[in-house]
């Protein structure tokens, strides 16, 4: 593990500590995942947040606090998940323990958190199809029908069919920002649908169930996307926008699953000192980003939450 660098000048230090997830291999990117490629350059990286801002004709595009009493480190890690419902009911969960549980093959190489801390952030990253980084708002309970990685589906939740699920994916009108989010997109990356005989309306639903009785069919997460997505354009980063739908997928799960255990171990009068959660798509390699562009986008998105949270601790000090 690389030792741990310092914020310049004197005075106390507070960290941020923030967990990166990216996904392993599955269909039609069989070699490396391009989520997990943009994500393990950053791993064990550590961020100075009073850092130079990012300028452009001028104007400072990206902010860092200016009156906080600390040197704030941001202290990255970056964690591989399998393209399966079942890890990611495994493994999702724990990372929101305080302290957050790691897979064994990984935990030694990990930045330790202190007994009774959580992560302030964990940002995950999957791929969509070509185009633009997708910066998803909001999670789903329900509604997942495709086999994952290992040609399983996700678990059968037991009780009325949900609306997605009396429609069918075909059927549902869904969208990306102003942009329609294309089922055959989904199974052009090679995806396998459930299939239910001649129609879909006997299809069991699928998705969260025991356990996550409590909370609600979507999750948003307390991020301002649709401000961090105006901030990064301004910054440079122009191939990004919001969406109100992660693809009943893998993607999707994940989020949900996260966006809910963040909820299940945060307290309510606390809400912004609980571990953030937020979930951005990215492009195969090269359609049309490059692995080193999104690896600049999820570094700056980094630095603009953790300032946020810099800030927001700044008020409350």
């Amino acid at each position: 593990m690389p030792a741990l660098s310092t914020a310049n000048g004197g005075g106390e230090e507070g960290v941020f500590n923030v967990l990166l997830t990216g996904f392993g291999p599955f269909q039609n990117h069989t070699a490396e995942n391009p989520s997990w490629l943009a994500v393990k350059p950053l791993h064990n990286v550590v961020i100075p947040l009073d850092s130079d801002p990012v300028v452009i004709d001028g104007q400072v595009v990206m902010r860092t606090p200016t009156t906080s009493s600390k040197h704030w480190l941001v202290k990255i890690s970056a964690l591989e998940i399998p393209v399966e419902y079942e890890a990611v009911m495994d493994t999702v969960p724990k990372l929101h323990l305080r302290p957050p549980v790691l897979p064994d093959e990984v935990k030694d190489d990990f930045y330790p958190l202190p007994p009774d801390k959580g992560y302030d952030f964990i940002f995950h990253v999957g791929v969509a199809g070509r185009g633009p980084l997708r910066m998803e708002k909001l999670g789903h309970k329900l509604g997942y029908y495709m086999k994952d990685a290992a040609g399983k589906l996700a678990p059968i939740v037991k009780g009325p069919p949900s609306e997605f699920g009396r429609r069918g994916i075909e059927d549902t009108d869904v969208s990306v920002g102003e942009q329609p989010l294309q089922v055959g997109e989904r199974l052009g990356l090679g995806f396998e649908m459930e299939n239910a005989g001649d129609s879909y309306s006997a299809r069991p639903s699928r998705g969260f169930g025991v356990g996550y009785e409590k909370f609600s069919d979507e999750i948003y997460t307390d991020i301002d996307v649709s401000r961090l997505v105006y901030d990064l354009r301004n910054s440079g980063i122009e191939q990004i926008y919001s969406s109100m739908d992660a693809g009943h997928y893998i993607c999707d799960f994940t989020y949900y699953c996260s966006l809910a255990e963040s909820k299940r171990n945060g307290k309510p009068y606390e809400k912004d000192r609980n571990t953030q959660v937020l979930f951005v798509h990215c492009p195969p390699v090269g359609q049309p980003l490059t692995t080193e562009e999104v690896t600049e986008a999820i570094r700056r998105i980094v630095f603009w939450v953790c300032s946020e949270l810099a800030e927001i601790h700044d008020m409350a000090v």
